[in-house]
């Protein structure tokens, strides 16, 4: 494996931003320290003037493989994410067919071992009856990221909405679990009314259905459960201002036993853009209205919300098309979500520690990842090279995902990713892709 010397970077990590050099060697951080010189034949890169990352860890993607790869597939979208400095991933169960045993897991993981050029993880899944399936990841809590429940509507049978079934697993699982909180009934319920009314349903229409009680009810009733067993807890993608007083910051993240996510289309988008893009930015839970974001940012900036992920959910364009019953839900994303942030410290929103907080050290806290996530001595070379005024503009021939569309095309950011490092092998620089390595396996450091 080839070793490199990044000279006189401006490294963001653990708080601070500090002018160094990082030698890594063989796939590893050797030494983070000014000036740094070795006997050893490495690859030199000049970082002056630009600032090192740690990789990001989005802790919720669907690569949708096996089953639905006219969409997408682990390879293509591995590749998205490592352009855009997204070093690990953590995959949902909703493939076809769903994951909700081992083997059909182990499946997904062998398909990554040999396609996916990004670290990969992928969640044990559950249904109203494969319950003891799902608790058999308890004897691989070292090796698999959670168990999702999705407590709200999805693809195939995993809508998990039996109680006896949510108690054994939240009483029995010795691992994370990842909730998609919505409330099946509120929304059906919802639908039936505005359907009446209206007759023809429209791209805005989709967060009045899956509303903000719809997703209150349903986060507090996980919460409920969790507390009752001292489950360790973690709620996808928030998306309201109501929510967020089931969430505090009053311990530091390692000590909580529940723990939250924002996604990177919930702090950008808000119910105003269904006027201009439609139905490219129907996703569940819905983008509401403008005072849920700003309530989000507040949260995220505060401790309440843990960490930032993509939910990249990326369907055909053709698929996106049509009426409201007929187009899918979902946004193709983990291409951009560092960019994104970007944009948002460029205008005064979040610091670029922050950035690095969220989206790389508490992701690895939260799931307790072993040696990866931060920028120390020892630990794996994920990292990513940010020149902060290089402007990059999304365009047409530059998204990677297979669907071959973004709802950020034409959206130009301040910053843009010259080199990209997994384990360190160098995957990106500069707009090239070197695929003569592939990422590795997520281990976790549990107890």
């Amino acid at each position: 494996m080839q070793n490199y010397l990044l000279k006189n970077c401006l490294l963001v990590n653990e708080g601070t931003i500090t002018a160094t050099d990082v030698l890594v060697k063989n796939g590893r951080i050797e030494k983070i320290a000014p000036n740094i010189g070795t006997d050893t034949a490495v690859t030199e890169i000049n970082a002056e003037g630009k600032h090192l990352f740690p990789g990001v860890i989005d802790d919720q993607v669907h690569f949708r493989e096996p089953g639905l790869t006219h969409k997408a597939n682990i390879y293509t979208e591995a590749k998205a994410a490592v352009a855009g400095g997204v070093t690990s991933f953590m995959e949902m169960p909703n493939t076809v067919p769903n994951a909700l045993n081992l083997e059909l897991l182990e499946d997904k993981y062998t398909i990554a071992a040999n396609t996916s050029l990004a670290n990969y993880s992928f969640f044990m899944g559950t249904s109203n009856v494969s319950a003891d399936d799902t608790l058999k990841a308890n004897l691989h809590k070292d090796k698999i990221c959670g168990i999702k429940i999705f407590m709200g509507a999805s693809t195939g049978n995993m809508l998990v909405d039996n109680y006896n079934t949510l108690d054994k697993v939240f009483r029995e699982s010795e691992m994370l679990i990842a909730t998609h909180c919505e409330s099946e009934s509120i929304i059906k319920e919802n639908y039936e009314k505005l359907k009446a009314e209206k007759g023809e349903l429209s791209p805005a229409d989709h967060p009045v259905i899956r509303n903000v009680d719809a997703c209150y009810e349903s986060s507090l009733m996980a919460i409920q459960i969790a507390r009752q067993y001292n489950t360790r807890l973690h709620i996808l993608h928030i998306t309201t201002a109501k929510e967020l007083d089931l969430f505090g910051n009053m311990m530091p993240l390692k000590e909580k036993r529940i723990t939250s996510e924002v996604c990177v289309h919930h702090l950008h988008f808000t119910a105003d853009d269904y006027a201009t893009l439609g139905y490219q930015i129907k996703c569940n839970p819905a983008i509401k209205a403008k005072e849920n974001k700003e309530a989000l940012w507040k949260a995220l900036l505060d401790n309440r919300i843990d960490v930032i992920a993509t939910d990249h959910a990326p369907h055909t364009w053709a698929e996106k098309q049509g009426g409201y019953e007929q187009t899918h839900a979902g946004l193709p994303l983990v291409q951009h979500p560092l960019l994104l942030m970007l944009h948002y410290a460029k205008e005064g929103r979040i610091s670029l520690e922050k950035i690095a907080e969220k989206m790389s050290h508490a992701v690895a806290d939260c799931f307790q990842i072993k040696e990866r996530g931060y920028v120390r001595e020892g630990y794996y070379a994920d990292l990513v090279l940010v020149d902060v005024n290089k402007p990059y503009t999304v365009t047409k021939e530059n998204i990677l995902y297979k669907c071959g569309w973004s709802p950020l095309e034409g959206f130009t950011f301040p910053a843009a990713i010259s080199h990209t490092f997994v384990s360190g092998h160098l995957v990106y620089e500069n707009g090239v892709i070197n695929e003569s390595h592939r990422g590795q396996r997520l281990l976790f450091d549990r107890n």
